[in-house]
């Protein structure tokens, strides 16, 4: 057996990881930082009971989904390609829950995109007024029923050849896109209005026969945007953001200013009210740096 190889980091604790090569998964330590999806080298230590290994370096990532807050910033998942953010009528997907994921991937590197899961159920006007928001953007939408395996062969042609992390509220049906995906059952507790919530403590990235890369990571689901400066969370809403290129002035509050070309689309309708009005909660937070 080759003493270094190179590896894939499929599973993540505490204290250590799991990284798949071309011939075993192999239990590993080493340096720190090393996130599920990473590619690492790893030194072989083989005794006599298992072989083991050492992470000796892990190589530059094409992307890192970040959680920040304040002046703290961890990682998620390395080399994502894609975020599927979960939209539902029940439980209720808020504007300002996929807006921040939005904004997130985008200042992350990372493709955003939407899965309408639960369309077999009810839904209101007000849940299709916040769907036309969204199909008004540059952002791949899908619907399906994954309890009710509807259209779910739109996400499978979606996501081939892609590293995907779904994201979304309890009980939108997280565990159930992934277990579909996946062949395997991925445990979840029973809430009592029927909804399901991880047991799994650790993350995990899935590869599926039809080529799709999917990390579960148990715990992400609602995040802070107070880590990122108002320049970021500006060019995250990138509608307002090529619009602001046309203000009058170079600071531009895009609130109360004259000649301010994001107003002047947001009366037109061409910016919708919701996200304009997430992008300023966002962008005039007492956490916002």
């Amino acid at each position: 057996m080759t003493k270094v190889q190179t590896g894939l980091v499929i599973e993540f604790y505490s204290n250590s990881c799991l990284v798949r090569t071309k011939e075993h998964d192999i239990p590993c330590i080493g340096i720190k930082d090393v996130v599920v999806g990473d590619q690492v080298n790893i030194e072989i230590i083989q005794d006599s009971k298992k072989i083991r290994g050492v992470i000796l370096s892990k190589e530059p990532r094409k992307s890192s989904l970040r959680k920040k807050e304040n002046s703290k910033s961890k990682v998620i998942a390395a080399n994502l390609s894609h975020v599927g953010i979960l939209f539902t009528p029940q439980p209720k997907t808020t504007s300002e829950f996929i807006d921040k994921w939005i904004l997130t991937t985008i200042l992350s590197d990372i493709k955003p995109f939407i899965v309408c899961n639960k369309i077999d159920l009810e839904h209101d006007e007000l849940y299709e007024r916040n769907l036309s928001v969204y199909e008004k953007l540059d952002i791949e939408i899908i619907k399906i029923s994954a309890k009710k395996e509807l259209n779910t062969n739109n996400l499978i042609n979606f996501l081939k050849e892609k590293c995907v992390l779904f994201v979304g509220n309890s009980g939108a049906g997280k565990s159930t896109i992934t277990s579909l995906l996946t062949g395997k059952k991925i445990k979840t507790n029973s809430l009592s209005n029927n909804q399901g919530m991880h047991t799994t403590s650790i993350s995990t990235l899935y590869q599926t026969k039809n080529d799709i890369s999917i990390i579960d990571s148990p715990g992400v689901r609602d995040l802070p945007i107070s880590g990122w400066n108002k320049d970021e969370i500006l060019f995250g809403f990138q509608e307002i953001y090529k619009q602001s290129k046309k203000c009058k002035f170079n600071d531009c509050n895009h609130i109360n200013n004259k000649e301010c070309a994001v107003l002047d689309h947001l009366s037109n309708g061409e910016i919708d009210e919701s996200r304009y009005n997430n992008f300023i909660k966002f962008r005039d937070s007492d956490n916002c740096e």
